[in-house]
Protein backbone atom coordinates (compact mmCIF):
# COMPACT_ATOMS: atom_id res chain seq x y z
CA UNK A 1 0.00 0.00 0.00
CA UNK A 2 2.79 2.19 0.59
CA UNK A 3 4.22 1.97 -3.17
CA UNK A 4 0.65 2.67 -4.56
CA UNK A 5 0.51 6.28 -2.33
CA UNK A 6 3.53 6.77 -3.24
CA UNK A 7 2.50 5.93 -7.12
CA UNK A 8 0.39 7.61 -6.79
CA UNK A 9 1.64 11.18 -5.28
CA UNK A 10 3.72 11.39 -8.38
CA UNK A 11 1.89 9.93 -11.07
CA UNK A 12 2.01 12.43 -14.06
CA UNK A 13 -1.55 12.78 -14.43
CA UNK A 14 -0.91 15.64 -11.52
CA UNK A 15 0.04 18.72 -12.53
CA UNK A 16 2.90 18.34 -10.32
CA UNK A 17 3.68 15.87 -6.91
CA UNK A 18 1.14 15.76 -4.15
CA UNK A 19 2.93 16.63 -0.74
CA UNK A 20 2.77 14.21 1.87
CA UNK A 21 1.16 16.59 3.86
CA UNK A 22 -1.61 17.26 1.38
CA UNK A 23 -2.54 13.34 0.66
CA UNK A 24 -2.02 12.31 4.64
CA UNK A 25 -4.64 15.16 5.13
CA UNK A 26 -7.30 13.03 2.76
CA UNK A 27 -6.16 9.74 4.41
CA UNK A 28 -6.96 11.09 7.80
CA UNK A 29 -3.27 10.62 9.01
CA UNK A 30 -0.24 12.79 9.47
CA UNK A 31 2.52 13.50 7.36
CA UNK A 32 4.67 11.03 9.75
CA UNK A 33 2.69 8.25 9.65
CA UNK A 34 2.32 8.81 5.62
CA UNK A 35 5.94 8.93 4.89
CA UNK A 36 6.56 5.56 7.51
CA UNK A 37 3.83 3.84 5.29
CA UNK A 38 5.36 4.77 2.50
CA UNK A 39 8.99 3.97 3.36
CA UNK A 40 8.72 1.10 6.29
CA UNK A 41 7.54 -2.26 6.67
CA UNK A 42 3.79 -3.15 4.74
CA UNK A 43 1.01 -1.79 6.52
CA UNK A 44 -1.03 -5.35 7.80
CA UNK A 45 -3.61 -3.75 9.52
CA UNK A 46 -6.69 -4.85 7.59
CA UNK A 47 -9.14 -1.74 9.02
CA UNK A 48 -7.03 0.70 7.44
CA UNK A 49 -6.13 -1.31 4.17
CA UNK A 50 -9.63 -1.11 3.41
CA UNK A 51 -10.27 2.51 4.13
CA UNK A 52 -7.13 3.37 1.94
CA UNK A 53 -8.20 0.89 -1.23
CA UNK A 54 -12.13 2.59 -1.27
CA UNK A 55 -10.42 6.15 -0.72
CA UNK A 56 -8.40 5.35 -3.78
CA UNK A 57 -10.68 3.52 -5.45
CA UNK A 58 -8.00 0.31 -6.39
CA UNK A 59 -9.76 -2.52 -8.19
CA UNK A 60 -10.59 -5.43 -6.04
CA UNK A 61 -8.95 -8.14 -8.22
CA UNK A 62 -5.64 -6.17 -7.11
CA UNK A 63 -6.31 -6.43 -3.20
CA UNK A 64 -5.01 -9.86 -1.35
CA UNK A 65 -7.99 -9.01 0.94
CA UNK A 66 -11.48 -8.47 0.45
CA UNK A 67 -13.48 -4.93 0.99
CA UNK A 68 -16.60 -5.56 3.09
CA UNK A 69 -20.05 -5.26 1.79
CA UNK A 70 -21.56 -6.10 -1.65
CA UNK A 71 -18.40 -6.15 -4.66
CA UNK A 72 -18.88 -4.74 -7.75
CA UNK A 73 -19.59 -7.65 -10.47
CA UNK A 74 -16.99 -7.23 -13.57
CA UNK A 75 -18.86 -6.56 -16.99
CA UNK A 76 -18.30 -10.06 -19.31
CA UNK A 77 -14.99 -10.06 -21.02
CA UNK A 78 -14.01 -6.70 -19.26
CA UNK A 79 -10.28 -6.38 -19.09
CA UNK A 80 -8.70 -7.53 -15.75
CA UNK A 81 -7.16 -4.06 -15.60
CA UNK A 82 -10.75 -1.92 -15.25
CA UNK A 83 -11.41 -0.85 -11.92
CA UNK A 84 -13.71 -1.45 -9.93
CA UNK A 85 -16.16 1.60 -8.84
CA UNK A 86 -15.46 3.06 -5.49
CA UNK A 87 -17.77 5.05 -3.46
CA UNK A 88 -15.14 7.79 -2.86
CA UNK A 89 -12.06 9.05 -4.99
CA UNK A 90 -10.10 11.89 -4.17
CA UNK A 91 -9.96 15.13 -5.63
CA UNK A 92 -7.40 15.99 -8.62
CA UNK A 93 -6.49 18.91 -9.94
CA UNK A 94 -6.39 17.31 -13.25
CA UNK A 95 -10.14 15.93 -12.98
CA UNK A 96 -12.09 18.84 -12.12
CA UNK A 97 -12.76 19.82 -15.53
CA UNK A 98 -13.30 23.31 -14.59
CA UNK A 99 -14.98 22.60 -11.29
CA UNK A 100 -14.30 25.19 -8.60
CA UNK A 101 -11.95 23.54 -6.40
CA UNK A 102 -13.03 24.24 -3.37
CA UNK A 103 -16.57 22.87 -4.43
CA UNK A 104 -14.47 20.01 -5.45
CA UNK A 105 -13.47 19.51 -2.06
CA UNK A 106 -16.70 19.29 -1.15
CA UNK A 107 -18.26 16.96 -2.68
CA UNK A 108 -14.87 14.60 -2.02
CA UNK A 109 -15.47 15.16 1.78
CA UNK A 110 -18.93 14.56 1.56
CA UNK A 111 -19.17 11.58 -0.44
CA UNK A 112 -16.39 10.05 2.03
CA UNK A 113 -18.55 10.97 4.74
CA UNK A 114 -21.53 9.14 4.05
CA UNK A 115 -19.41 5.93 3.60
CA UNK A 116 -17.04 6.03 6.22
CA UNK A 117 -18.45 8.21 9.11
CA UNK A 118 -17.37 11.99 10.29
CA UNK A 119 -14.83 10.14 12.56
CA UNK A 120 -12.45 9.62 10.08
CA UNK A 121 -12.76 12.74 7.91
CA UNK A 122 -13.14 15.94 10.80
CA UNK A 123 -9.34 16.27 10.59
CA UNK A 124 -9.05 16.38 7.28
CA UNK A 125 -11.69 19.40 6.99
CA UNK A 126 -10.32 20.92 9.37
CA UNK A 127 -7.01 21.09 7.21
CA UNK A 128 -8.24 21.89 4.73
CA UNK A 129 -9.72 24.84 6.38
CA UNK A 130 -6.56 26.04 7.72
CA UNK A 131 -3.60 24.72 4.83
CA UNK A 132 -5.90 26.34 2.19
CA UNK A 133 -8.86 27.96 2.42
CA UNK A 134 -7.08 30.51 5.62
CA UNK A 135 -3.93 31.29 3.71
CA UNK A 136 -6.22 32.39 0.33
CA UNK A 137 -8.49 34.61 2.47
CA UNK A 138 -5.70 36.04 4.50
CA UNK A 139 -3.60 36.88 1.54
CA UNK A 140 -1.65 34.05 0.45
CA UNK A 141 -3.06 33.80 -2.64
CA UNK A 142 -5.25 35.59 -5.66
CA UNK A 143 -7.51 32.19 -6.10
CA UNK A 144 -11.00 33.35 -5.83
CA UNK A 145 -12.77 36.89 -4.57
CA UNK A 146 -13.39 37.73 -1.00
CA UNK A 147 -17.28 36.37 -1.52
CA UNK A 148 -16.32 33.37 -2.79
CA UNK A 149 -13.93 32.21 0.09
CA UNK A 150 -16.46 33.98 2.61
CA UNK A 151 -18.90 31.19 1.71
CA UNK A 152 -16.49 28.39 0.91
CA UNK A 153 -15.15 28.94 4.12
CA UNK A 154 -18.55 28.52 5.44
CA UNK A 155 -20.01 25.39 3.51
CA UNK A 156 -16.93 23.82 4.68
CA UNK A 157 -16.99 25.03 8.27
CA UNK A 158 -20.88 23.72 8.14
CA UNK A 159 -19.40 20.13 6.78
CA UNK A 160 -16.92 20.21 10.13
CA UNK A 161 -19.92 21.07 12.58
CA UNK A 162 -21.65 17.66 10.22
CA UNK A 163 -18.69 15.87 11.07
CA UNK A 164 -18.42 16.56 14.80
CA UNK A 165 -21.75 16.01 15.17
CA UNK A 166 -21.20 12.40 13.75
CA UNK A 167 -18.07 12.23 15.92
CA UNK A 168 -19.94 12.75 19.61
CA UNK A 169 -18.73 16.11 20.10
CA UNK A 170 -21.90 18.33 19.54
CA UNK A 171 -20.57 21.56 21.51
CA UNK A 172 -18.03 21.85 18.88
CA UNK A 173 -20.24 21.26 16.41
CA UNK A 174 -22.72 24.17 17.66
CA UNK A 175 -19.53 26.50 17.68
CA UNK A 176 -18.59 25.68 14.15
CA UNK A 177 -22.38 25.81 12.85
CA UNK A 178 -22.45 29.57 14.71
CA UNK A 179 -18.99 30.51 12.82
CA UNK A 180 -20.52 29.14 9.70
CA UNK A 181 -23.57 31.75 9.73
CA UNK A 182 -21.39 34.85 10.24
CA UNK A 183 -19.25 33.58 7.03
CA UNK A 184 -22.59 32.66 5.46
CA UNK A 185 -23.44 36.17 5.77
CA UNK A 186 -20.03 37.78 4.76
CA UNK A 187 -19.77 35.43 1.68
CA UNK A 188 -23.64 36.79 0.98
CA UNK A 189 -25.00 33.00 0.13
CA UNK A 190 -28.54 33.27 1.49
CA UNK A 191 -29.59 29.46 0.90
CA UNK A 192 -26.33 28.24 2.67
CA UNK A 193 -27.51 30.75 5.48
CA UNK A 194 -31.00 29.22 5.65
CA UNK A 195 -29.16 25.64 5.41
CA UNK A 196 -26.93 26.51 8.52
CA UNK A 197 -29.79 27.42 10.50
CA UNK A 198 -31.54 24.61 9.39
CA UNK A 199 -28.36 22.43 10.97
CA UNK A 200 -28.79 23.53 14.03
CA UNK A 201 -31.99 23.19 14.36
CA UNK A 202 -31.25 19.54 13.84
CA UNK A 203 -28.35 19.82 16.38
CA UNK A 204 -30.75 20.95 18.89
CA UNK A 205 -33.16 17.77 18.15
CA UNK A 206 -30.06 14.82 18.27
CA UNK A 207 -28.75 15.97 21.62
CA UNK A 208 -29.08 13.15 23.99
CA UNK A 209 -30.89 15.60 25.86
CA UNK A 210 -32.89 17.28 23.53
CA UNK A 211 -34.25 21.10 23.48
CA UNK A 212 -37.07 21.40 21.13
CA UNK A 213 -37.60 25.25 22.06
CA UNK A 214 -34.71 26.52 21.37
CA UNK A 215 -34.51 23.45 17.71
CA UNK A 216 -38.14 25.53 16.84
CA UNK A 217 -36.76 28.70 17.52
CA UNK A 218 -33.45 27.83 15.07
CA UNK A 219 -36.56 26.32 12.35
CA UNK A 220 -38.58 29.61 13.01
CA UNK A 221 -35.45 31.79 11.86
CA UNK A 222 -34.81 29.64 8.89
CA UNK A 223 -37.96 30.27 7.19
CA UNK A 224 -38.20 34.21 8.08
CA UNK A 225 -34.77 34.20 6.45
CA UNK A 226 -36.05 32.24 3.55
CA UNK A 227 -38.89 34.71 2.95
CA UNK A 228 -36.15 37.14 2.43
CA UNK A 229 -35.16 35.42 -0.72
CA UNK A 230 -36.80 32.32 -3.59
CA UNK A 231 -38.14 30.07 -1.30
CA UNK A 232 -37.17 26.85 -2.87
CA UNK A 233 -39.41 23.97 -2.13
CA UNK A 234 -36.33 21.50 -0.97
CA UNK A 235 -35.57 24.55 2.46
CA UNK A 236 -39.20 24.75 2.55
CA UNK A 237 -39.70 20.87 2.79
CA UNK A 238 -36.21 20.62 5.55
CA UNK A 239 -38.05 23.94 7.86
CA UNK A 240 -41.34 22.11 7.68
CA UNK A 241 -39.70 18.44 8.89
CA UNK A 242 -37.59 20.42 11.63
CA UNK A 243 -40.50 22.21 13.29
CA UNK A 244 -42.50 18.95 12.81
CA UNK A 245 -39.88 17.40 14.92
CA UNK A 246 -39.42 19.93 17.34
CA UNK A 247 -43.41 19.46 17.80
CA UNK A 248 -43.25 16.19 18.27
CA UNK A 249 -40.51 16.15 20.72
CA UNK A 250 -42.79 18.56 23.02
CA UNK A 251 -45.73 15.71 22.36
CA UNK A 252 -48.11 17.79 20.43
CA UNK A 253 -49.55 15.69 17.65
CA UNK A 254 -51.11 17.57 15.45
CA UNK A 255 -48.88 20.45 14.19
CA UNK A 256 -46.45 17.45 13.72
CA UNK A 257 -48.42 15.67 11.65
CA UNK A 258 -49.77 18.96 9.95
CA UNK A 259 -45.95 20.19 9.52
CA UNK A 260 -44.89 16.58 8.01
CA UNK A 261 -47.37 16.93 5.23
CA UNK A 262 -47.00 20.30 4.59
CA UNK A 263 -43.10 19.58 3.97
CA UNK A 264 -44.18 16.56 1.62
CA UNK A 265 -46.88 18.62 -0.01
CA UNK A 266 -43.83 21.28 -0.68
CA UNK A 267 -40.93 18.35 -1.89
CA UNK A 268 -43.55 17.40 -4.01
CA UNK A 269 -43.47 20.27 -6.53
CA UNK A 270 -41.26 20.01 -9.21
CA UNK A 271 -38.32 23.16 -9.34
CA UNK A 272 -34.71 23.75 -10.49
CA UNK A 273 -31.95 22.62 -8.26
CA UNK A 274 -30.89 24.13 -5.38
CA UNK A 275 -28.81 27.04 -7.14
CA UNK A 276 -25.98 27.19 -3.76
CA UNK A 277 -23.55 24.27 -4.29
CA UNK A 278 -22.84 24.13 -0.98
CA UNK A 279 -26.48 23.38 0.64
CA UNK A 280 -26.78 19.86 0.63
CA UNK A 281 -30.28 18.12 -1.10
CA UNK A 282 -33.58 17.27 1.14
CA UNK A 283 -35.23 14.20 -1.25
CA UNK A 284 -37.69 12.14 -0.34
CA UNK A 285 -35.31 9.88 2.09
CA UNK A 286 -34.03 12.69 3.91
CA UNK A 287 -37.74 13.73 4.87
CA UNK A 288 -38.49 9.67 5.29
CA UNK A 289 -35.41 10.32 7.87
CA UNK A 290 -37.14 13.14 9.22
CA UNK A 291 -41.00 11.94 9.60
CA UNK A 292 -39.68 8.52 10.70
CA UNK A 293 -37.62 10.40 13.83
CA UNK A 294 -41.05 12.74 14.82
CA UNK A 295 -43.01 9.36 14.64
CA UNK A 296 -41.14 7.46 17.13
CA UNK A 297 -41.30 10.74 19.05
CA UNK A 298 -44.91 10.55 18.80
CA UNK A 299 -44.79 7.08 19.50
CA UNK A 300 -46.51 6.03 16.52
CA UNK A 301 -44.15 2.72 15.85
CA UNK A 302 -46.03 1.38 13.11
CA UNK A 303 -45.54 4.46 11.00
CA UNK A 304 -42.28 4.99 11.74
CA UNK A 305 -41.09 1.56 10.78
CA UNK A 306 -42.95 2.76 7.30
CA UNK A 307 -40.79 5.64 6.79
CA UNK A 308 -37.99 3.38 7.87
CA UNK A 309 -38.40 0.65 5.31
CA UNK A 310 -38.50 4.07 3.15
CA UNK A 311 -35.14 5.18 3.74
CA UNK A 312 -33.89 1.47 3.51
CA UNK A 313 -35.10 1.28 -0.27
CA UNK A 314 -34.07 4.85 -1.30
CA UNK A 315 -30.39 5.17 -0.16
CA UNK A 316 -27.57 3.02 -0.97
CA UNK A 317 -26.38 -0.07 1.24
CA UNK A 318 -23.21 0.55 2.94
CA UNK A 319 -24.18 4.77 3.63
CA UNK A 320 -24.56 6.03 7.23
CA UNK A 321 -28.37 6.91 6.39
CA UNK A 322 -28.95 3.62 5.19
CA UNK A 323 -27.77 1.94 8.56
CA UNK A 324 -29.29 4.12 10.57
CA UNK A 325 -32.62 3.94 9.36
CA UNK A 326 -31.42 -0.13 9.70
CA UNK A 327 -30.39 -0.02 13.12
CA UNK A 328 -33.94 2.86 13.46
CA UNK A 329 -35.96 -0.44 12.14
CA UNK A 330 -34.41 -3.15 14.34
CA UNK A 331 -35.04 -0.66 17.78
CA UNK A 332 -38.66 -0.36 16.80
CA UNK A 333 -39.08 -4.20 15.77
CA UNK A 334 -37.51 -5.19 19.28
CA UNK A 335 -39.81 -2.82 21.14
CA UNK A 336 -42.92 -4.25 19.05
CA UNK A 337 -41.96 -7.92 20.26
CA UNK A 338 -40.18 -8.63 17.63
CA UNK A 339 -36.79 -9.60 18.45
CA UNK A 340 -35.62 -11.73 16.11
CA UNK A 341 -36.67 -9.53 12.90
CA UNK A 342 -34.42 -7.34 14.84
CA UNK A 343 -31.48 -8.95 15.29
CA UNK A 344 -31.36 -9.68 11.77
CA UNK A 345 -32.29 -6.14 10.27
CA UNK A 346 -29.26 -4.83 12.63
CA UNK A 347 -26.95 -7.60 11.20
CA UNK A 348 -27.11 -6.28 7.85
CA UNK A 349 -26.29 -2.74 9.60
CA UNK A 350 -23.41 -3.99 11.48
CA UNK A 351 -21.72 -6.11 8.26
CA UNK A 352 -21.83 -3.14 6.04
CA UNK A 353 -20.36 -0.44 8.74
CA UNK A 354 -17.57 -2.56 10.14
CA UNK A 355 -15.47 0.50 9.35
CA UNK A 356 -17.14 3.53 9.93
CA UNK A 357 -16.29 5.54 12.01
CA UNK A 358 -19.91 7.20 13.70
CA UNK A 359 -21.15 7.97 16.78
CA UNK A 360 -24.28 8.85 15.90
CA UNK A 361 -24.50 4.95 14.71
CA UNK A 362 -22.81 3.34 18.31
CA UNK A 363 -25.17 5.57 19.81
CA UNK A 364 -28.44 3.52 17.96
CA UNK A 365 -27.00 0.43 19.04
CA UNK A 366 -27.17 1.19 22.47
CA UNK A 367 -30.43 2.14 21.93
CA UNK A 368 -30.98 -1.73 20.47
CA UNK A 369 -28.96 -3.32 23.31
CA UNK A 370 -31.83 -1.71 25.67
CA UNK A 371 -34.55 -2.93 23.77
CA UNK A 372 -33.29 -6.53 23.62
CA UNK A 373 -31.97 -6.89 26.91
CA UNK A 374 -35.68 -7.74 28.09
CA UNK A 375 -35.63 -11.47 26.19
CA UNK A 376 -34.63 -14.14 27.46
CA UNK A 377 -33.79 -16.44 24.47
CA UNK A 378 -30.39 -17.72 24.02
CA UNK A 379 -30.31 -16.47 20.24
CA UNK A 380 -31.03 -12.91 21.98
CA UNK A 381 -28.47 -13.00 24.15
CA UNK A 382 -25.64 -14.04 22.22
CA UNK A 383 -26.79 -11.24 19.65
CA UNK A 384 -26.67 -8.84 22.50
CA UNK A 385 -23.40 -10.01 23.58
CA UNK A 386 -22.07 -9.50 20.38
CA UNK A 387 -23.37 -5.97 20.14
CA UNK A 388 -21.48 -4.94 23.33
CA UNK A 389 -18.77 -6.16 21.68
CA UNK A 390 -19.47 -3.66 18.49
CA UNK A 391 -20.00 -0.77 20.52
CA UNK A 392 -16.60 -1.37 22.40
CA UNK A 393 -14.57 -1.68 19.73
CA UNK A 394 -16.55 1.19 17.75
CA UNK A 395 -15.76 3.46 21.06
CA UNK A 396 -12.11 2.75 20.88
CA UNK A 397 -11.89 3.65 17.18
CA UNK A 398 -13.88 6.77 18.03
CA UNK A 399 -11.09 7.52 20.52
CA UNK A 400 -8.41 6.73 18.31
CA UNK A 401 -9.26 8.87 15.43
CA UNK A 402 -10.27 11.54 18.30
CA UNK A 403 -6.29 10.97 19.49
CA UNK A 404 -4.93 10.63 16.13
Amino acid sequence: MGKVIAAYRTHRAHPGPISQTRLASWLGITQGQLSRIETGPPVAHLDRLTEWARLLAIPANLLWFKLPGPQPRTPPNAPASTPAPGPFRLVRIADLDGEDPDIAAMHAFRSADRSFGGGHLYSAVLDYLHTDIGPRMFGGSHRGDARSLFTAAAGLTEMAGWMSHDAGHDQQADRHFRRALDLAVAGGDHQLHVHVLASLSHLELSRPTPDPHEALRHARDADMALNRIERHPELVARIYALQARAHAAMDQPQPAHRLLDHAAAALSVHSEPISSPWVSHFDEASLASDATRCLRALDDLPAAARHAHRIIDLRPAGTRSWAFAQLTLGVILASQGHPDHACAVATAALNDTATMNSHLLTRQLHDLVRQLQRYRTITVRQFVDHLNTVIHERTLMHRSATNS
